[in-house]
């Protein structure tokens, strides 16, 4: 299992569904609505410290299994 990575949240469209967070380590990191944890309506606030699996593909460095910390 991956270490939880930690960041902040960048900024977050809630109409698009899609954001980004500035890792620790200071890279941005996409994060897509469909990664955030929990039920009901999913966003994020600019801002806000999360903690996040850190996955890698074509596209770059994604977040999943996000969680507001």
């Amino acid at each position: 299992m991956a270490e939880r990575q930690r960041g902040v949240v960048k900024w977050f469209n809630a109409n698009k569904g899609y954001g980004f967070i500035v890792s620790e380590g200071g890279e941005e990191v996409f994060v897509h609505y469909s990664a955030i944890a929990g039920d009901g309506f999913k966003t994020l606030e600019e801002g806000v410290n999360v903690e996040y699996d850190l996955t890698e593909n074509e596209r770059g460095k994604q977040a999943r299994e996000v969680t507001v910390v």
